[in-house]
């Protein structure tokens, strides 16, 4: 009996060539942003109602659970909304009128302080010179034009042409505007804005009172079966937009009240209006002070008739921005939008080449969506990790790569970094033997070649020998008066095959000098273990060996090593150490047990033990003897 045909689950699946993926991805990148573009006018009333939703729910849910129908919540709350819009834009029409009559008083300030500035500019008599001897120049070609005009001229015939007759001057006399017009030209311009702000206010009332069926909706769309992955994305992207949009109005306060008071107090005229500014403008990213302080700048030249008055206005703003910037701001909300400031610049860019100034404003919650959805979607990941502020590689990762551009300084910082919360010790068993062990896979896969496992050994030596100096300095006054280091020339650590296990070698003889405070020898190179003879007296003195060994537990290899180390030091404990080793499969007194040495160990704080514990053997049995 045949086989059952197997049930078609509704998917096309299909096999494209390389690269077709990718350029779907484009051509559907670029098709979005098109219609981005061309239908801003339908999408920006949209998201600015979804925005201001935002910032209005946590006061409509406040309500509700005072048992207040969800209607008169979403109508008390809008209402209010729009009263204190309409506040700030009377008071904000009141302060520009005033400032509108003021403006002819300034204007002798103005005409002196022009006048009075080219006298302070240095060479500002050369300038003038420069401007007058131009001036002269162009009379001088205007003249030479006019001769040769009249030279080309034809001469005149014998009879006399009558003079040209007079214009006639013609006056147009409009009609006076009717009521009609003059609502039509005061009106005209205005109805667009209007008709987008009521359209934006209806929207927000609807997004209010259908907040909940939307959400199922959007939960239908993306799916039924990962219903856990969308709530979590979209209760995300909800809690940053509406935290974001509070904290950045409480900062935008605590910067536009004192700057307003500080206006008054220096005597710019129309303070609250500038107040208030900041409080807006603010909300635009980088340009928003900027632009907020162009005006009392602007107006302090032209209220005082020295300079002084500028000076202090641009102090009270530079001022109050650096202590708002870096204490407000960090104090309130820090990173809570998830964004790096250069994702902050980029997408202020593209989103005010997009849709104007209305995009500079929209900016950062519409990348924080962006962002969220990179953290949710696994095929947008990408955005997360270009635009987020979540590390995209482990310290293990950073290091390695630090330790590949051979850039010790780098990777110096991050071991001081690192070390501020626990101990270079820690370090070097957390992160750099890790990556010493990454490099190794590498170079065993044949991607690692061997002049960059040189580079690694050399980096890691300039990387170690920079801590030292800084530990020796940190820590001169007290080994000044505690107690020196102990001299032991029996120690020695050799590596065992290349200059990766050197460089793990190099780290556990820095561990031992900084847990143990022994004065002990560089590691020896792989080559020791050859028929080169020139180290055999260190092997011969030696009490306790060391054999490193990066990302290997095979005991043929280390037993084979072992070997030759007992050749050239007969009489000497052997510890082995399995740097960074995939797993371990058995217990270390097993393996020390089947490669035929003292002592095994998996990480330098393990082989730090181990060896004090041998030489104290050592030092015990010397006393009873």
């Amino acid at each position: 009996m045949a086989d059952p045909a197997p049930e078609f689950d509704g998917r096309i699946r299909a096999d494209f060539p390389p690269g077709v993926f990718g350029m779907m991805a484009v051509l559907v990148t670029a098709t979005v942003i098109g219609i981005l573009y061309f239908a801003r006018e339908v999408f920006i009333p949209i998201t600015l109602a979804v925005l201001l939703s935002f910032l209005l729910a946590p006061a409509v849910r406040w309500l509700r659970r005072l048992r207040v129908g969800r209607i008169s919540a979403v109508l008390f709350t809008v209402v209010i909304a729009c009263m204190a819009i309409a506040g700030f834009a009377a008071v904000i029409v009141g302060e520009v009128s005033s400032l509108a009559q003021q403006l002819p008083e300034y204007q002798y300030n103005l005409d002196t302080k022009i006048r009075s500035f080219p006298g302070m500019v240095p060479g500002g008599g050369i300038f003038r010179r420069a401007t007058k001897t131009l001036r002269e120049l162009g009379k001088e070609l205007s003249k030479a034009e006019t001769q040769s005009a009249a030279e080309g001229a034809p001469p005149a015939t014998g009879a006399s042409e009558p003079p040209p007759a007079k214009p006639v001057p013609v006056q147009v006399i409009e009609p006076e505007p009717g009521p009609l017009q003059i609502v039509q030209t005061i009106v005209g311009p205005l109805l667009q804005p209007m008709a987008a702000g009521g359209l934006v206010i209806v929207f927000v009332i609807m997004i209010l009172l259908e907040r909940e069926d939307l959400r199922d909706r959007l939960l239908r769309l993306a799916g039924r079966r990962d219903l856990h992955r969308t709530t979590e994305a979209m209760n995300d992207a909800a809690q940053r937009i509406s935290r974001y949009l509070t904290s950045q109005l409480v900062v935008n306060i605590s910067c536009g009240l004192p700057i307003g008071l500080g206006l008054t107090l220096i005597g710019i005229p129309n303070a609250a209006l500038w107040g208030i500014l900041v409080v807006l403008l603010r909300f635009i990213p980088y340009l928003g002070i900027v632009i907020a302080a162009a005006f009392p700048l602007a107006l302090a030249i032209a209220v005082a008739p020295d300079w002084m008055l500028l000076v202090w206005t641009a102090l009270l703003f530079a001022g109050i921005e650096l202590v708002v910037a870096n204490l407000v701001e960090p104090l309130v909300y820090g990173g809570r939008t998830g964004l790096s400031s250069v994702a902050l610049i980029a997408a202020a860019t593209f989103w005010t080449w997009l849709w104007g100034p209305i995009g500079l404003l929209l900016s950062t919650p519409m990348t924080v969506c962006l962002v969220v959805l990179g953290r949710h979607v696994p095929q947008l990941q990408f955005l997360n990790v270009m635009l987020g502020t979540e590390p995209v590689l482990t310290p293990v990762e950073t290091f390695y790569q630090r330790i590949l551009a051979n850039d010790p300084e780098e990777a110096t910082e991050q071991a001081e970094e690192f070390a501020k919360n626990s101990s270079l010790t820690e370090f070097f068993d957390e992160v750099a033997i890790p990556a010493l062990a990454r490099a190794q896979t590498d170079s065993n896969r044949g991607v690692l070649p061997l002049d960059d496992r040189a580079t690694f050994h050399g980096a890691i030596a300039s990387m170690v020998e920079n801590l030292l100096e800084d530990e020796d300095s940190a820590a001169a006054p007290e080994h000044a008066t505690g107690p020196k280091p102990e001299s032991l020339s029996g120690i020695v650590c050799v590596a065992g095959r290349n200059e990766l296990d050197e460089a793990a070698a190099l780290l556990l003889v820095n561990v031992l000098r900084l847990e143990r405070h022994f004065d002990i020898g560089a590691p020896l190179p792989a080559d020791a273990l050859s028929a080169d003879t020139a180290y055999f007296p260190l092997f011969r003195n030696a009490s306790v060996v060391c054999l490193s060994l990066i990302s290997t537990s095979s005991p043929a290899r280390a037993r084979f090593l072992v070997r030759r180390i007992r050749r050239r030091a007969p009489g000497a404990q052997i510890l082995v150490g399995f740097w960074g080793a995939p797993a371990r499969e058995v217990a270390a007194e097993e393996m020390a047990r089947a490669i035929s040495v003292q002592a095994v160990a998996f990480s330098l704080r393990e082989a730090v033990t181990a060896i004090s514990s041998m030489l104290s053997m050592e030092r015990a049995a010397a006393n009873v003897t």
